[in-house]
């Protein structure tokens, strides 16, 4: 009985794991929760935790971006105006940049030059899910831009050296509503003669738009 209700019917018996089959299937699982205890205990739980318990935590990257030589590179995190969720920022690095010193410029809700490709180099945090949650934010990224962003803020700029990695934890603290983005934008103006490359990764949470009465 405990093979009918946790294995597919087709697996031999013969390979044993702990459920008595060879493969087991994970929906048949309950979704992870919180269970009672007989210790009574007090614990803090890190926020990106927390969300990624919830199955509102995601991460993704960028790869192989390209840029130098009078052009540029980006990637972002995009709230669709229809997605339904606030867009939390929690962490994102700039990392194997090749050849040449660069700069990240950090823009909120601006409009990038090129034109945008979705990356589909982006999980949930929590495998444990069933169904994977899947995320309502795009990662977008392009290459090989020529111009700088629009509207929107700099909020801020970072510098570093080839071979090095930027990262910043924000923590969720930069939020974005539907329509919102978060955009990390690379050049190298100290030496426009020189082609680069890298990735740029991101973690984040969504959090579902609750509107009260």
């Amino acid at each position: 009985m405990y093979m009918e209700n946790y294995c597919f019917s087709n697996f031999t018996a013969h390979q044993n794991n702990h459920c008595g089959c060879r493969y087991y299937n994970p929906c048949r699982f309950p979704n992870p929760s919180i269970y009672s205890s007989s210790m009574e205990y007090t614990v803090s739980v890190p926020i990106n935790l927390a969300k990624s318990l919830e199955g509102k935590y995601f991460v993704g990257y960028a790869d192989n971006l390209t840029f130098g030589k009078g052009t540029s590179a980006w990637a972002r995190l995009y709230n669709p105006p229809n997605s339904g969720v606030n867009l939390h920022v929690t962490v994102w690095t700039v990392a194997d940049i090749s050849e040449s010193p660069f700069r990240a410029q950090i823009w909120f809700n601006a409009v990038p030059p090129g034109t945008p490709q979705d990356s589909q180099l982006v999980t949930p945090a929590n495998l444990a899910f069933c169904p994977i949650p899947t995320p309502k934010v795009r990662l977008q990224y392009a290459s090989t831009v020529t111009g700088e962003p629009t509207e929107g803020v700099k909020a801020f700029v970072r510098r570093g050296q080839p071979e090095t990695t930027l990262v910043d934890d924000e923590q969720g603290k930069f939020i974005f509503p539907p329509g919102g983005s978060f955009l990390v934008f690379l050049s190298n103006p100290e030496t426009p003669d020189i082609s680069a490359g890298g990735r740029i990764a991101f973690g984040w949470w969504e959090e579902p738009i609750v509107c009260k009465r």
